[in-house]
């Protein structure tokens, strides 16, 4: 039985071919899937019901399956989505102002062991294919209607980068075939530099977010394991000579976590860190997650931190938490594995 969201839209229109059809059924075909989000090919209602009955006993239009979902009471959404081998993933739906920005997950689990985040703890059980990634936006846009997904970013469970391959395929299949504007993608890393030096030749180019959370080796070294290998310098350089199109930044994320980063002078370091770097910072209060035995940045330390970045001419936000009562927010996302 043929899956046509995991073969490419090419092999799907040699498929429609090899059955004798006329290429136009190929891109309705396509239309239908990825556009009017066609769940089963008995949806495909401009088929007739012989061709429709034809196609089923040899292909189907696979879909991750809903398990369950939950509200914050800030209107975030949350999805527990099981996948063919029983495997779970999230996803997280964040409402704000007249954006609907989609948090979508590129692994089972992730290698990357970062400590203050739960989807760590459960380490890398596999890399999600392109269809599955791609299908989580299509799932979510099924779920919510006539509402539209606005903005996607890739900062739900796993690190896209250690999933190049798979994850550059999703991002050009959400931006030509669901026609979401790569403007208003974003793609997030620890800094895994093998994907980081491929990331423009395989992939189409979104924004680009990198998850920093401190300022010397030592401590980027005990919080996120990934450093080990590739340090702080490694990755600063990458970033320096990372080809950005006109009037576009990188953004460096920085968690807020007492004792640990954010103190003035690392306020002050991270200032000379990202020098001649075009690029806006997003401080995150750390979300308090089970098991996790971090404090966040009190308030008052995290609004100095900032002003001692603004007066300095950096674009510097202080980013507000979403959906933590429904274990939503970042780094917050583990997905129950019982098959």
């Amino acid at each position: 039985m043929i899956d046509l969201k995991e073969i490419s839209v090419d092999q799907l229109k040699e498929f429609i071919l090899s059955r004798g059809l006329p290429h136009y059924r190929a891109e309705q075909l396509v239309h239908w899937i990825y556009e009017q989000g066609a769940a089963s090919l008995e949806e495909v209602t401009v088929f007739s019901k012989d061709l429709r009955k034809e196609l089923s006993s040899i292909a189907r239009i696979g879909n991750i399956r809903l398990i369950t979902s939950q509200v914050s009471h800030d209107g975030t959404r949350k999805f527990l989505f099981s996948l063919d081998d029983g495997e779970t993933i999230e996803s997280v739906l964040i409402p704000d102002e007249k954006r609907l920005t989609l948090c979508i997950s590129s692994q089972v689990g992730c290698a990357m062991g970062c400590s203050f985040c739960l989807t760590g703890r459960i380490g890398l059980r596999r890399n999600l294919k392109a269809y599955e990634i791609l299908d989580q936006v299509l799932q979510v846009s099924r779920l919510i209607r006539p509402l539209r997904v606005t903005n996607i970013v890739l900062m739900g469970m796993g690190e896209p980068l250690h999933n190049i391959n798979e994850v550059a395929e999703a991002l050009r299949r959400i931006n030509e075939l669901l026609k979401i504007s790569r403007r208003r993608i974003t793609l997030s890393t620890a800094g895994y530099l093998p994907g980081f030096r491929v990331l423009t030749e395989k992939a189409p180019p979104v924004n680009l977010a990198v998850s920093l959370n401190a300022t010397t080796d030592k401590v980027r070294n005990g919080i996120m394991p990934v450093n080990r290998r590739y340090p702080l310098k490694e990755l600063l350089a990458a970033c320096r000579t990372y080809p950005l199109e006109r009037r576009k930044r990188i953004t460096f994320e920085y968690i807020m976590i007492s004792g640990i980063n954010d103190t003035l002078e690392d306020a002050e370091r991270l200032h000379r860190l990202l020098r001649g770097i075009p690029s806006k910072v997003n401080l995150i209060p750390l979300n308090r997650s089970p098991g996790i035995d971090l404090e966040p940045s009190p308030e008052e330390r995290t609004f100095r931190f900032q002003q001692s970045l603004l007066k300095k001419g950096m674009t510097v936000i202080i980013r507000k938490s979403k959906g933590s009562d429904i274990l939503a927010a970042c780094g917050q996302l583990r997905a129950e594995y019982n098959k």
